[in-house]
């Protein structure tokens, strides 16, 4: 890991700030996270860097949508950490089953890792939101999960098929993510029920 530059600035916490960088120069990597989907045009794969960013905004335009008292900007800060664990633990593919065991080891030992980079009192809350992203138990955990799933949906619709065709994905598969989208939003759900019967009518599932 790339030190930060020495701080001793006055009137500054230089060891809090040194600890806040250490994890921002670390964080840094994610950038380099290449997940399965490829962008909106087809034309590479998306990196988790880039995917958490667009989920904050998705988040943010998408907040009518959240059921009543969700705290969006809790959904944020959820979502801008929630795939940091992927710089050890790689993305994983939602259709690869036999792995979720292992991944949530590896996940967790990545968090272990990572997060107390942070101050404690930052990395105590990255932390929990972190497993309450995974948890589920709130509805800003569900609605953060439902915009998690519909977002690499609609890249796979647009770019015909994307991943889904790529790795055999079908119909059955794909509509256990729209259960996920529906817990958080039930107006969400209904349009990525929608989005999976027309790319089954383009013949974008395997079966």
């Amino acid at each position: 890991m790339t030190e930060p530059a020495p701080v001793f600035a006055s009137g500054v916490d230089n060891e809090r700030l040194n600890a806040q960088l250490r994890f921002l120069l670390e964080v840094d990597k994610l950038k380099r996270v290449l997940r399965r989907n490829l962008l909106v045009d087809g034309s590479r794969r998306e990196n988790s860097a880039e995917h958490s960013w667009h989920l904050t905004l998705c988040a943010r335009t998408f907040a009518e949508y959240a059921p009543e008292g969700t705290d969006i900007d809790r959904v944020i800060e959820m979502l801008t950490i929630h795939d940091i664990v992927e710089i050890d633990a790689e993305d994983p593919f939602v259709f690869e089953h036999h792995s979720v065991e292992s991944r949530t080891e590896r996940e967790r030992a990545a968090a272990d890792r990572i997060f107390p980079l942070l101050p404690p009192d930052q990395a105590e809350l990255a932390r929990e939101l972190w497993e309450e992203f995974a948890a589920r138990r709130t509805s800003e955990a569900r609605f953060a999960r439902a915009v998690d799933r519909l977002a690499p949906m609609l890249a796979n619709w647009h770019n015909e098929g994307g991943a889904w065709v790529r790795f055999g994905a079908t119909r059955s598969e794909v509509m256990s993510e729209v259960k996920l989208i529906a817990e958080g939003s039930s107006a969400l759900g209904a349009y990525a029920t929608a989005l999976v019967d027309d790319a089954d009518r383009r013949g974008y599932f395997k079966g």
